[in-house]
């Protein structure tokens, strides 16, 4: 409880610090008041697992300035990225529908912090209160638009546009231009070599789209980023705008 107290008093206001996610920060103040007493606002570090595939889901976690990505592990080991969340969504909770299991890993992948609501208790908002299920229906129709581009994108573009899609994802989801990406991040994400992420990073670096340093990459040509980039950025983006336009970066 003191832990919980002191993270509190660091970062402000606990009502403020849930409104960080503009899923919550969308409720009217009594839908937000009835979740209120059951969130609480959680640390992640760069690297944690939240959710290991097939671990039992017991939280819902809106994320506030941290992005967690759900991936696929394969037998061999490696990782393909099919979801991610940033402070426009939350995850666990469809998960946790029936099988109460995780669909896959989920990997926070920037450290900051999060509210986190039990299930239950989510649930019980999706039955007694109209307007939080509302917005929920709406993101997981919007989340089911991203990870179906994604399944596509990652089958038949190249891996620079979609080098290009996920740092522009990143860039509206920390909502600044200077991110703290990796080549082995990007690499892990987009389910390539770590050397054909570098040699991808260099030439964005040479047509003036971004520039990097170590364990940072800067966008400095956004619109240039959006043209190298293929369509699935534009549609996932689209679909938030469509269905949740108060949970989305207006550029």
């Amino acid at each position: 409880m003191q832990e919980r107290r002191d993270l509190a008093m660091r970062h402000g206001s606990k009502a403020a610090d849930h409104r960080a996610n503009r899923l919550l920060a969308a409720l009217d103040a009594q839908d937000l008041q009835w979740l209120e007493p059951h969130l609480e606002i959680v640390e992640l570090t760069r690297g944690k697992v939240v959710y290991e595939t097939g671990e039992v889901v017991r939280y819902a976690y809106f994320p506030h300035d941290t992005i967690v990505s759900l991936v696929t592990v394969l037998r061999n080991g490696g990782t393909v990225e099919v979801a991610a969340f940033g402070r426009e969504g939350a995850f666990g909770f469809i998960s946790a529908l029936v099988t109460r299991q995780s669909f896959g890993r989920y990997i926070a992948q920037f450290a900051g912090t999060a509210s986190r609501l039990p299930v239950e208790r989510l649930y019980e908002a999706t039955s007694r209160r109209p307007r939080v299920r509302d917005l929920l229906l709406r993101f997981t129709e919007a989340l089911l638009t991203q990870s179906l581009q994604t399944i596509a994108c990652n089958a038949v573009h190249s891996v620079e546009a979609r080098c290009c899609r996920w740092i522009l994802s990143t860039r509206d989801r920390m909502e600044r231009d200077k991110l703290p990406l990796t080549h082995e991040l990007l690499a892990e994400m987009l389910g390539v070599q770590r050397s054909t992420v570098s040699s991808v990073v260099r030439s964005l670096q040479l047509a003036g789209l971004i520039q990097q340093g170590r364990g940072v990459i800067t966008v400095v040509n956004r619109s240039g980023l959006e043209e190298a980039a293929c369509e699935c950025y534009s549609v996932m983006r689209g679909s938030f705008e469509k269905l949740l336009p108060l949970t989305y970066p207006k550029g």
